[in-house]
């Protein structure tokens, strides 16, 4: 079986990266692909999505990657329909520091993984990682061959990704040749406002070809599920957000999306499709799908302005600071690159 291994990763919190998890994973099963969720956040937020009594568990992802035990005893097989778990729990916090002086502690979970999907054969395992850069999301790159980004379309969506750029980047050269940067996924869409479609178009126009054309939209319901233990097709199977993440899934198994519904297009409007880059904007070289690390860094490098509609309905031009980009950003070759 040809297993697709996946982090999703965006060291911003908050844009919705349990979310996009938990569903697409959801939405591929229910589409008839096997599927493992592997829950790499101390706070356990996938874990409890799922309807996981965290404080109940005998063993979680904690005690393979430091206690060694074998991921098939750790992992809840088919808690959904081909949908399994390996689960967290607070004594993930700890892993950081008791991990630092281990030898080959980036390759723990890829070594763990091995033997389990040779028993247990998967056609995704997706790593939902905790929104920081430490030893925990290096496991899930190192175990990877594909990065999906989330990206919630609000005003600093892009910025602090140069970083993420930058360390997938890192990764690909020295711990991992196979991993790339495969999709980005623009969340907490509202299809109200000038400003979500503004961000949107900036997103295409630095990411290009690798910014998915399924948006998941701000919907209550999804964020509803997660205090009932289910997830968006077990809570209201009718909502926009099941339909965005049955979009969204067959998109990345590659058929073709079905024409949105009546509601849909009614909401969006003819605007929402002919949403086109500010034109304050540099415009960025055209992008390459799955080329991940520098170009990319590149182009996120190139942003300097951003628009942003007021109450009153003036457009204001908010400037994002040059030294802060580049102190974020790699130095060296990309910021000269960038300068001339």
């Amino acid at each position: 079986m040809n297993t697709r291994f996946i982090t999703v990763m965006n060291q911003k919190g908050g844009v919705g990266k349990t979310t996009v998890t938990v569903n697409l994973g959801a939405a591929l099963a229910r589409l008839g692909k096997e599927v493992l969720l592997v829950d790499l956040d101390p706070q356990a937020n996938l874990s409890i999505h799922l309807n996981v009594a965290i404080h109940e568990l005998t063993c979680s992802i904690y005690d393979v990657l430091v206690a060694q035990m074998e991921l098939a005893e750790v992992v809840l097989p088919r808690l959904r329909t081909r949908l399994s778990l390996a689960p967290a729990n607070i004594d993930l916090s700890g892993a950081e520091v008791e991990l630092v002086n281990a030898v080959g502690r980036e390759t723990l979970l890829r070594d763990a993984l091995v033997p389990y999907l040779r028993d247990h054969p998967c056609d995704f395992v997706f790593f939902d990682c905790p929104p920081s850069l430490g030893i925990l999301s290096l496991n899930a790159l190192a175990a990877s061959r594909e990065v999906f980004i989330p990206i919630q379309t609000e005003f600093f969506a892009l910025q602090g990704l140069a970083k993420l750029l930058g360390v997938i980047e890192l990764i690909t050269k020295r711990l991992n040749r196979d991993l790339r940067l495969s999709r980005v996924i623009p969340t907490l869409y509202d299809t109200r406002t000038v400003l979500s479609k503004e961000v949107l178009a900036d997103i295409k126009a630095h990411f290009g070809d690798m910014v998915t054309t399924a948006k998941i939209r701000k919907n209550v319901r999804l964020a509803e599920a997660p205090s009932h233990g289910k997830t968006i097709f077990e809570y209201d199977a009718a909502s926009t957000g099941s339909e965005d993440f049955t979009a969204l899934a067959q998109e990345i198994l590659g058929r073709k999306n079905a024409p949105p519904s009546r509601r849909r297009a009614a909401r969006e409007g003819p605007a929402a499709q002919a949403a086109t880059p500010p034109g304050d904007i540099a415009p960025a070289a055209e992008a390459v799908p799955g080329n991940g690390g520098h170009a990319a860094a590149v182009k996120a490098q190139s942003l300097v302005f951003l628009k942003r509609r007021h109450k009153n309905g003036h457009d204001a031009r908010v400037r994002v600071s040059r030294r802060r980009m580049r102190q974020v950003l790699a130095r060296g070759a990309a910021a000269r690159a960038v300068r001339a």
